[in-house]
C-alpha cells in the first residue's frame, strides 16, 4: 500500500518524499565517491608509494573496503526490519560515515584504517534502508516504480558526478586528505536532509521501530535501538583490522585454506542461502519463486559489478598512466559514469513508461541480458585501444570516453531496474533484509574485482613474470582481439598490454552470461508470477 502521508502529495507525478530520499541518496553518494576516487591513488602514490608491491597492496585494501561496505547491508537491513526500523538505521549509518570521512581528514595510518572502520559499518545501516523507503512509496505493480528507482538512482550519480570532480581537485591541489574532508561535508548534508524529511513527516509512518520494540527496556535502562548504537560503534575497530589484514590466511596448510575475505565472505554466504532455503520452505509458491528470482538476478548483477568495479582501481590506474587525459585528473576520470547517468537517467525512465504502453518494455532477464551485453561492448571498447597506442604506451581519451558510455547504459538497463525489482518481487516483512543480500552482490563482486584487478599489474598477462596467466581459450582469445607486443615494446606499452588482455577477456565472458541470462529468460519471467 502506498505510503498515506504522500498518496496524495505528489512531485512531478512521484511521491515528495522521492525527493528527499534522492538529495539524503546523492550527499550520501557524493561522500561515497569522492572517498573512492581519491582512495586507490591514495594508496599507490602516498601510503605504499615507497613499497614494490605497493598496487598490489592498494587493490587488496580498495577490494577489501568495497567487499565490507556491501557485506555490512545484509547485517543492517535485518537488524532494521527486526529491531529499529529502516528511519532510525538510516540516521545511525549516516552519523556514523560522517564521522568516518571527517576523520579521515587526519594524516595517521592508524585513523585512516579506523575511518574505514566506520564507513563500512555506517553504510551497513544507511544504504538498504533508504532504497527500501524509496519501494514503500509506492503501490506493487505501479507503472511509476520503475521510473521512481531511475530518478532516485539519478540522485546517486549527480553526486557520485560532481564528488571526484571536486574532492578530485583538492586531492591534487591541496592534498588528500583536503578531498577526504570534503566527502564528510557531503555526508553530513545527506544526513541534515533525511533529518528534516523525517521531522515534517515526509516519509508518513513506513520505517518506525516495531511496535514491540518501542517501548521495551532492556536492563530496566536502555531500548534495543541504543544498544544497537553502542555496538555499532565498538564494531568500527573490528572492520578496519578486516581491511587492514585482508590478505591474511586463514586455516593455513589445511584444505581450508583461505584469505580472510573469502572466508568471511562464503561464511556469510551459507549463513545467507540457509535462511533463504528455510524461508522458501515456509513459503507458499508464488512467494518462493519469486525469493528464487531475486536471487538468480542477484547472481547476474554480482557478475556485472565484478567487472563494473574495475572502475574504482584499474580502470582508474589506466586511465593515470596510460590514457592521454584531457580537462580531467586521473580521480576526475570517475565522474564520466555518473555523468553520463546524469544525461540519461530521465530519458531511460521514460523510455520505460512508453515502452510498457506500447506492450515492447522488456522484461526483466531481457533487460539484464541487454545490461551486461553493454557491459561486455564497454570493455571491448578498452581493449581494443591497444591496436592505437603511441610509442609509450599511451592512447587517446576517446576509448575511456566511449567504453564508460556503454558500461552505463548497461548499468541503466539492470542497476535501477533491479533495485525496484527486489523490493516489489520480497515480501514485506523481508524487504530489507533482501535489499541486503541485492548489496551482498557488491561485496562479492569487490572481492572479484580485486582479483581481476591484480591481474592488470605489470607481468600478469604477458612477460616472464611468474604471476603471467598461463593460455588458454580465453587468453588466446583476448590476445587475438588486442595483439601481441612487439619484442622490442616499451615498459609502457607491455604494461598497457597487460590492462587490455584483462579487458578484452572481461569482454567475452560479459558476452557469454549475457547470452546465459537470454535462455533462462522465459523461465524466470514466469517465476515472477505476474510481475514484469
Amino acid at each position: 500500500m502506498a505510503n498515506a502521508a504522500t498518496a496524495n502529495n505528489e512531485v512531478l507525478g512521484h511521491p515528495k518524499g522521492l525527493f528527499y530520499l534522492f538529495f539524503a541518496e546523492l550527499w550520501e553518494r557524493f561522500s561515497f565517491y569522492g572517498m573512492r576516487a581519491l582512495l586507490t591513488l591514495y594508496l599507490i602514490n602516498e601510503l605504499f608509494a615507497d613499497l614494490a608491491e605497493g598496487k598490489e597492496f592498494a587493490y587488496g585494501i580498495y577490494a577489501a573496503y568495497g567487499s565490507l561496505v556491501y557485506f555490512t547491508p545484509a547485517i543492517g537491513g535485518m537488524i532494521a526490519d527486526r529491531l529499529i526500523g529502516h528511519k532510525n538505521s538510516i540516521m545511525l549509518g549516516g552519523i556514523l560515515m560522517t564521522l568516518g570521512h571527517f576523520t579521515m581528514a587526519f594524516e595517521d595510518k592508524t585513523i585512516f584504517f579506523l575511518s574505514l572502520g566506520l564507513l563500512i559499518i555506517g553504510n551497513g545501516f544507511f544504504k538498504p534502508n533508504i532504497s527500501t523507503m524509496v519501494g514503500g512509496l509506492y503501490k506493487q505493480e505501479d507503472p511509476k516504480r520503475d521510473g521512481g528507482f531511475t530518478i532516485f538512482y539519478m540522485g546517486i550519480n549527480i553526486g557520485a558526478f560532481i564528488a571526484p570532480l571536486i574532492c578530485g581537485w583538492l586531492g591534487a591541489e591541496y592534498g588528500w586528505h583536503y578531498g577526504f574532508g570534503a566527502a564528510g561535508i557531503g555526508m553530513l548534508a545527506g544526513v541534515l536532509v533525511f533529518w528534516n524529511g523525517r521531522k515534517n513527516n515526509i516519509y508518513g509512518e513506513q520505517g518506525e521501530q516495531p511496535e514491540e520494540f518501542k517501548e521495551k527496556k532492556f536492563f530496566g535502562l536502555l531500548n534495543i535501538k541504543h544498544i544497537v548504537y553502542v555496538l555499532a560503534l565498538l564494531s568500527a575497530p573490528l572492520f578496519a583490522f578486516l581491511v587492514k589484514q585482508n590478505s591474511f590466511i586463514v586455516f593455513p596448510e589445511s584444505p581450508l585454506e583461505s584469505g580472510l575475505m573469502t572466508f568471511l565472505l562464503f561464511s556469510l554466504l551459507i549463513v545467507v542461502v540457509l535462511f533463504l532455503i528455510y524461508t522458501c520452505v515456509n513459503s507458499d509458491k508464488v512467494t518462493r519463486e519469486r525469493l528464487i528470482v531475486v536471487t538468480i538476478l542477484t547472481f547476474f548483477i554480482t557478475i556485472f559489478w565484478s567487472f563494473f568495479e574495475q572502475a574504482g582501481s584499474s580502470l582508474t590506474v589506466f586511465a593515470q598512466d596510460h590514457v592521454n587525459l584531457i580537462g580531467l585528473n586521473a580521480a576526475q576520470t570517475n565522474s564520466i559514469n555518473p555523468g553520463y547517468i546524469m544525461i540519461f537517467a530521465i530519458p531511460f525512465s521514460m523510455m520505460w513508461v512508453w515502452l510498457d504502453k506500447k506492450r515492447l518494455n522488456p522484461n526483466t532477464p531481457m533487460k539484464f541480458a541487454l545490461g551486461i551485453a553493454q557491459l561486455g561492448l564497454g570493455f571491448l571498447i578498452f581493449a581494443l585501444s591497444s591496436n592505437y597506442m603511441d610509442s609509450n604506451g599511451m592512447v587517446a581519451m576517446i576509448f575511456l570516453m566511449l567504453g564508460y558510455l556503454f558500461i552505463t547504459t548497461g548499468e541503466l538497463f539492470l542497476s535501477p531496474v533491479g533495485l525496484s525489482k527486489v523490493t516489489e518481487l520480497s515480501p514485506a516483512k523481508l524487504v530489507a533484509f533482501m535489499m541486503g543480500v541485492w548489496f551482498l552482490s557488491s561485496a562479492f563482486a569487490h572481492h572479484i574485482s580485486g582479483i581481476i584487478s591484480k591481474l592488470t599489474i605489470s607481468g600478469a598477462s604477458y612477460g616472464d613474470s611468474d604471476n603471467a596467466v598461463a593460455d588458454n581459450w580465453l587468453t588466446i582469445a583476448a590476445k587475438s582481439i588486442v595483439g601481441t607486443p612487439a619484442t622490442d615494446a616499451s615498459e609502457g606499452a607491455a604494461a598497457l598490454f597487460n590492462y587490455t588482455t584483462v579487458f578484452a577477456q572481461i569482454a567475452i565472458i560479459s558476452f557469454i552470461f549475457a547470452a546465459i541470462a537470454v535462455i533462462l529468460s522465459p523461465v524466470i519471467k514466469k517465476m515472477m508470477h505476474g510481475i514484469k
